[in-house]
């Protein structure tokens, strides 16, 4: 079984060696990692990715940006609730464990950076990536790897991405990368496995994978750290460091709830279907008549009954997890906190998924851009990965020139120079990405600045 003791440690990435001790008199060591990600400019660059509508346009909907600031706002509550109730139950706590008062820090943290990894062009990015070695030119580059690296390429995943965002030492960034504490750290990766490992249903740990090769051993240096469960060695696979799964709520309560909102905003489910929707959430005889006696607006009342259903989904998962804490120190509870909500708001959240995914993530914007995303994304590592691999003409080595010297590689193998690219165009923007492309495949020519 895992322990607190263990799972909760200031220790800094890359600066390992340095004093542990709070020097710093106005934040604690996590709220040093909040800081540090809410000024980096990869959680800057969010703002021009797309949540899940188009951006931008005349009505305002969420951005990655904004996703991620609610999320973190989501899971700080969600981890003060839970050691506030652990106090309770053991007055003491501080002196046996000092920076379990932390986890709301820790877990708003960890929030924040959840989608760092995550390429353009909403839930579809990672595909288009994947596509480009699944069924495009980079099926050539097949058989000079290994099966574990190719998995990494045929199933890019964002949550990996960030691990290596957050640590990995581009050049000239230095070594420590981001220098964020281990716990933080851990807390982002959802499924601690190796890609090839990845994608098994009925483990929830395994549903996707949560580090490329590139950075399994810094992984594994981090889960041994915190003493985290290993459960098989080659492919190397490991349980969920507990906090994850309040990192995992927060994720789920925003961007369902939040979804919901911006459908409402673009005209896209009625006021009526909202209501129908969250009122069963809100678990209030009185709210109802409320709405309809002290308000006119449309958004006012979303916005009322969006506030109101996230406190009590907020308040149910920090239960949930609390039940449920010697299992999931155990490594044995294979569900998410959503997929385990009791009464009134189980049937409600799944009739949310399930309108989600007929109305919203099938509406024709929505997938006008993915299905753009596919060949913007393939294009540029059609371009690209050519460019860096062979880089013996004039046309060539001009491409090459473009790619930030931070994203190159100095381990000239095959597998790390496609990664190089990866890191590049996984890292654009919407609105870069497109130009760029337009651009270089002469649909539109660059503006002199």
């Amino acid at each position: 079984m895992m322990q607190w003791e263990n799972l909760i440690s200031a220790k800094r990435w890359g600066v390992e060696s340095n004093d542990l001790q709070d020097q710093d008199k106005a934040r604690s060591q996590f709220q040093r990692d909040y800081d540090r990600l809410i000024f980096s400019s990869p959680f800057r660059r969010l703002q021009n990715k797309t949540q899940v509508f188009p951006l931008p346009g005349s009505v305002f909907v969420h951005n990655r940006l904004t996703h991620s600031l609610e999320v973190a706002s989501v899971g700080r509550s969600l981890g003060t609730i839970f050691y506030n109730n652990l106090k309770k139950q053991e007055p003491n706590l501080d002196q046996r464990l000092p920076l379990i008062s932390e986890t709301g820090n820790i877990v708003a943290a960890a929030c924040l950076a959840h989608d760092m990894g995550n390429p353009a062009f909403g839930h579809s990015g990672e595909s288009a990536l994947s596509r480009y070695f699944t069924d495009g030119d980079g099926r050539q580059y097949r058989q000079h790897l290994t099966d574990e690296q190719w998995h990494d390429l045929i199933h890019f995943e964002g949550n990996a991405n960030a691990l290596r965002i957050l640590t990995h030492p581009f050049t000239g960034k230095g070594n420590g990368a981001f220098a964020l504490t281990y716990t933080t750290l851990a807390a982002i990766v959802k499924y601690p496995c190796a890609a090839i490992a990845g994608h098994v249903k009925g483990n929830i740990h395994q549903k996707k994978y949560g580090f490329f090769q590139s950075e399994q051993a810094s992984f594994q240096k981090i889960a041994e750290e915190l003493q985290l469960i290993k459960t098989q060695d080659s492919p190397l696979i490991y349980k969920r460091h507990p906090l994850v799964y309040l990192v995992e709520a927060a994720d789920d309560i925003c961007y369902s709830i939040i979804d919901l909102e911006d459908a409402h905003r673009l005209k896209i489910l009625s006021y009526e279907k909202i209501e129908e929707l969250l009122l069963p959430i809100c678990n209030s005889s009185r709210l109802a008549g409320w709405l309809n006696s002290e308000f006119e607006d449309e958004d006012a009342k979303v916005g009322l009954l969006r506030a109101k259903a996230i406190n009590n989904l907020i308040t149910a998962c920090s239960q949930i997890f609390l039940e449920n804490q010697e299992a999931i120190l155990s490594g044995n509870f294979n569900q998410s906190l959503t997929d385990v909500l009791p009464e009134p708001f189980g049937a409600p959240w799944q009739a949310i998924t399930e309108i989600s995914r007929q109305k919203i993530y099938n509406y024709q914007s929505v997938v006008q851009i993915e299905v753009a995303g596919y060949q913007v994304m393939g294009g540029l590592l059609e371009e690209f990965i050519l460019a860096l691999l062979h880089n013996d003409n004039h046309y060539y080595k001009k491409l090459v020139a473009m790619i930030p010297k931070q994203f190159i590689s100095k381990n000239p193998g095959l597998y790390y120079q496609i990664q190089s690219v990866l890191d590049f165009v996984s890292g654009m923007t919407d609105l870069y990405a497109v130009e760029l492309y337009r651009n270089i495949k002469g649909i539109s020519f660059p503006a002199i600045h």
